[in-house]
């Protein structure tokens, strides 16, 4: 029986958190909405894979109470609203303190552990502030390069506690460090602070078990945590199951017929993926030239990798028409090769793709990549039987990632450059 559950903002984070879970041991299926039938019987996770983070607030409550309810009505020891290590919110956007004025009403049994650490992503919290890396520099939040100038839900302020309070009028207070080597002080911290919400501080691994272990020794009945992979994992470690599954395999095999990458990403990191691909002789084609489809297909009947960018335009373009276009192309790219290896890039971007393409359900089979896991998704129709699936977000993935999925290279393979291929003509 299911012994967590968590709603995930966006795609990419979502399959974060189900792997912080496998990582544990714990078993665990992703799907793509609430009314997705699960047999909760057969798993100790279950994730619902959402789009709140790039939702306006106002629009985020029919988005994410369905999903809330029914991961309430399931009885797991605790639920996990899975936001992004990064905290991206704003008042106007993918609000967390709209989340936190949710989790109030719903689940009303305590005040609200916010943790947003996870030390292996370079995300650290020390007396409420939060750090972020980028390469290989820790920023403070609001200096962090990506996080400081985000077109959407930029950051100016790196306590938490000012962050997310600006998004509602509920308090939010923090609890630190040095107060953690008291099981009982953590845990009466947690559970009968003044404030709606609390802010947890953690550097390393061993902070989050310690925040783990108050959560769950806790108060009885449900509780509710915001964060990120970081607490997923460390409840993973904590949460008690009949049997703990093996490690997830760490190789790869290359790709049987060709593979296609579909990037809604903007970010410096992304850029530099594309570049690599670019370089290792893969055709990257403008999402927006009238001819893309057609060349794709040549691609893909040739075995080839094929990379459609939806960066290429300057032009300001909604985002609804980028995932309606990606999800074509994946489409009509599935039901011809129905063998595509399928990658998608960014985090905001993919959710709805897939479920404009009717991708129901995802687990997770192997973790070549690091934190980029490849997935099985599935969907009632016949060319969604078995896909094989990469998620990317934005901040995520080492340089020769795209090409690495292609050739089955895990990332200890991935050190050895790979020889640059001459560039495959189409047309």
């Amino acid at each position: 029986m299911a012994v967590a559950a968590f709603y995930g903002d966006d795609l990419t984070g979502s399959v974060d958190a189900l792997l912080q879970f496998r990582r544990a041991g714990l078993s665990g299926v992703l799907v793509t909405g609430p009314d997705v039938e699960v047999d909760v019987n057969a798993t100790d996770v279950l994730g619902i894979a959402g789009t709140g983070r790039s939702l306006p607030t106002g629009e985020m409550d029919a988005e994410v109470v369905p999903a809330l309810r029914r991961l309430r009505g399931l009885g797991t020891r605790v639920v996990q609203y899975k936001a992004c290590s990064t905290a991206d919110s704003a008042p106007q956007t993918g609000s967390i303190g709209r989340v936190l004025e949710l989790a109030i009403e719903l689940f009303p049994s305590a005040p609200v552990p916010i943790v947003f650490a996870q030390p292996d992503a370079g995300r650290y919290t020390f007396f409420s502030h939060h750090f972020a890396r980028d390469h290989d520099v820790v920023f403070r939040l609001d200096r962090q390069p990506t996080m400081s100038s985000h077109p959407v839900t930029p950051v100016h302020e790196s306590d938490l506690r000012l962050h997310l309070g600006a998004q509602t009028e509920l308090a939010i207070g923090g609890a630190h460090w040095p107060s953690y080597g008291d099981p009982v002080q953590l845990r009466r911290l947690l559970d009968e602070a003044d404030e709606s919400g609390v802010v947890c501080d953690a550097i390393s691994d061993e902070e989050l078990d310690r925040l783990a272990a108050a959560i769950l020794t806790g108060r009885t009945g449900q509780r509710f945590v915001i964060g990120s992979g970081g607490i997923s994992g460390a409840l993973g470690r904590r949460l008690q199951v009949s049997d703990r599954l093996p490690s997830l395999p760490t190789d790869v095999e290359p790709a049987t017929g060709p593979t296609l990458v579909l990037n809604g990403s903007r970010s410096r990191l992304t850029r530099v993926q594309v570049d690599a691909a670019t370089a290792a002789g893969w055709p990257v084609l403008d999402l927006f030239e009238e001819d893309t489809t057609r060349l794709v297909q040549t691609a893909l009947r040739a075995g080839a990798g094929v990379l459609v960018d939806s960066s290429m335009t300057d032009r300001s373009v909604p985002s609804a028409e980028i995932e309606h276009r990606l999800a074509a192309i994946a489409d009509s790219s599935l039901r011809r090769q129905q063998n595509t290896r399928l990658a998608l890039s960014g985090g905001d971007t993919s959710g709805n793709v897939l479920r404009r393409l009717g991708v129901e359900r995802l687990g997770i089979a192997a973790r070549p990549w690091g934190n980029v896991v490849l997935c099985h998704a599935s969907g009632p129709a016949a060319h969604l039987q078995k896909v094989e699936l990469v998620l990317k977000g934005g901040q995520m993935g080492h340089t020769s990632l795209f090409d690495d999925i292609r050739h089955g290279r895990s990332l200890k393979e991935a050190a050895c450059s790979p020889t640059p291929v001459p560039a495959l003509t189409l047309e």
